[in-house]
């Protein structure tokens, strides 16, 4: 199996309608933007950022199968398949691998504070049950378990676990997935804030939320970063994005930012599902003036 992730994965955001339903159409329109306009390298749905969480499970098929159509084999989609149980997350992963997604994101099960044995569990049964490519999701903040680099280490002995998506915000973290996997396993940038460090280290693969908002400048950066090796001309530009990546982490709304962003921009998926609720004011005129800064917003709207 080939183990190389190159790009900008955008983890896109899962539109609802005005009465909170799922809106396919707008689905289809944002997945046409983020390919055609902003030239991202792959596609992941039902992550956290599609508040994969807050749907049903018609639902999330349903936006599987919307997202493996608008897609058409133009990139590479991995669908998030997360859930609470080892037996729901095999279901959803293997759902995917029959409707043809090239892989699947998966977080640590989340509420459970899971030991490290249980997480090899979890992970190795899930690999022994499909057989496309598996990207390792490690978000302790949000899960409550911490993928440590042993653990990584044991894991990337399946040949179907081929990344790692790390977002615990710590780089000596990366170093040491490197150091102990080797070319077994891609570690890819879960810490939008640290991406350019990463991409310094050798990294060469971002699953960015940010991509729903300001995609183009998203892909911009990994190329002048990864493809040109231009690092003065990529520090520039992340300095540009970081307040806007800095908004997103230090606040923890990311949905809800990057939704209320994209209607800034002309760009409406509808607002995020309960509990999630809209960005406080105070955070949309951040987020306002953020994107003034970019050149993104033309004609602001009084907030």
């Amino acid at each position: 199996m080939v183990k190389k992730f190159r790009g900008v994965f955008a983890v896109i955001c899962t539109p609802f309608d005005e009465k909170g339903e799922l809106d396919e159409v707008a689905l289809r329109r944002h997945i046409r933007y983020l390919l055609d306009d902003c030239g991202v390298h792959s596609i992941i749905p039902t992550g956290s950022t599609g508040e994969f969480a807050f749907l049903s499970e018609s639902e999330r098929l349903r936006v599987m199968d919307v997202t493996l159509e608008e897609v058409n084999r133009k990139v590479p989609v991995f669908i998030g398949t997360a859930a609470c149980s080892t037996r729901e997350t095999i279901k959803y992963a293997q759902c995917a691998e029959r409707a043809g997604a090239d892989g699947v994101m998966v977080v640590s099960p989340y509420y459970g504070s899971l030991s490290q044995e249980e997480l090899y569990a979890h992970f190795a049964t899930l690999a022994q049950n499909i057989s496309i490519p598996i990207i390792l999701y490690n978000n302790p903040g949000t899960s409550g378990s911490d993928m440590l680099p042993p653990l990584v280490a044991r894991l990337a002995e399946f040949d179907n676990i081929a990344a790692i998506k790390e977002s615990s915000g710590v780089m000596q973290r990366i170093s040491e997935i490197m150091r102990l996997c080797g070319d077994r396993i891609e570690v890819l940038c879960g810490c939008d804030t640290l991406v350019l460090e990463m991409f310094q280290m050798g990294v060469e693969g971002w699953v960015a939320a940010p991509a729903n908002l300001i995609g183009e400048l998203c892909a911009q950066l990994f190329d002048l970063a990864v493809e040109q090796k231009d690092f003065a001309k990529a520090r520039e530009l992340y300095f540009k994005v970081l307040p806007l990546m800095d908004l997103f982490e230090s606040s923890g709304k990311y949905v809800q930012l990057a939704k209320a962003g994209l209607a800034m921009r002309g760009l409406p998926i509808g607002k995020p599902r309960p509990p999630l609720l809209p960005p406080e004011p105070h955070l949309l005129e951040r987020l306002q003036e953020i994107l003034i800064s970019l050149g993104l917003l033309k004609n602001p709207t009084t907030l």
